[in-house]
């Protein structure tokens, strides 16, 4: 039996190449926010202007993310892939100080797939989370262990998108 199943505590993995895995990853923060349970968010390689993360604040959600000067992985110099895996790490180690019921690690796939953030701390946190505690998993490529972890795992996998006929992210809509 994994870690978690008699006392409730699950994994969630939200993965693929289509739309809705952080949609889906926020609508379950929602939820364990209105039955009272204290939700702390990670978003790796974001800058933190995600539209739905004020109103998960006012309804008691702690947010960890990044700044507005995230860059994509793929533009950065060494030192700047330094400094941001510094940055996600210390984002994973600050929303683990304190006791949480829903843990998400929004896009923790990508981030540990790239090295820009320290995947034993994120493993580390999935696999030895205290019992009864809730995590979700979302982004494109996880990591072996990752789905090996899993109690739920959903594939998310797009069929069409507007972005295929030139049609930017909308606010709102996208983000």
């Amino acid at each position: 039996m994994r870690q978690g199943l008699e006392t409730g505590g699950l994994v969630h993995l939200y993965y693929g190449t289509g739309k809705g895995k952080t949609t889906a990853a926020m609508g379950l923060a929602l939820r364990a926010l209105g039955q009272g349970l204290r939700v702390r968010v990670v978003q790796f390689l974001k800058d933190g202007r995600s539209g739905e993360l004020e109103p998960l604040k006012r309804l008691g959600a702690e947010i960890f993310s990044g700044s507005g000067e995230m860059k994509f992985s793929w533009t950065q110099t060494p030192d700047e892939r330094e400094k941001t895996r510094a940055a996600q790490t210390a984002l994973l180690e600050r929303a683990l100080e304190e006791p949480w019921d829903l843990l998400v690690l929004d896009e923790a796939c990508a981030a540990c797939r790239t090295g820009l953030v320290d995947e034993g701390l994120v493993k580390e946190a999935v696999l030895h989370r205290p019992p009864g505690r809730e995590v979700v998993l979302t982004g494109r490529d996880p990591a072996a262990w990752m789905v090996e972890a899993a109690d739920y795992v959903t594939r998310m996998e797009g069929e069409r998108h507007p972005y295929d006929r030139g049609i930017p992210a909308r606010r709102g809509v996208e983000f």
